[in-house]
């Protein structure tokens, strides 16, 4: 269990393939399809947050699934720190599908 002073932070949050019931937690606009802990975790870091990372949790609602999850510091409410790493996860993906052409 995660220590008090800690948010969890799951990929699933930001998965565009994903409805609000099935875990997305950001706007659909601002996710991105199949996050993976990596880019969730970079992006956690640009956003000047100190992420742990833990690979071997599963989320309960995809347990047969270990995608992983990250501690991030509870230092502002969960849903402006999930702003921030969708930002810089979304402006991530982009710039890496335009490198690509």
């Amino acid at each position: 269990m995660p220590e008090k002073d800690k948010l969890v932070i799951w990929p699933l949050y930001f998965d565009a393939g994903r409805s609000r019931s099935e875990g997305r937690m950001v706007e659909i606009h601002d996710a991105i399809k199949e996050p993976t802990i990596d880019d969730v975790m970079t992006a956690a870091m640009r956003s000047g947050l100190k992420p742990e990372i833990e690979r071997e949790k599963k989320h309960p609602k995809t347990w047969a699934d270990a995608s992983g999850r990250i501690l991030v510091p509870k230092s502002h409410p969960k849903s402006e720190i999930l702003k921030r790493i969708s930002k810089n996860l979304k402006g991530k993906k982009e710039a890496t599908r335009g490198s690509r052409i």
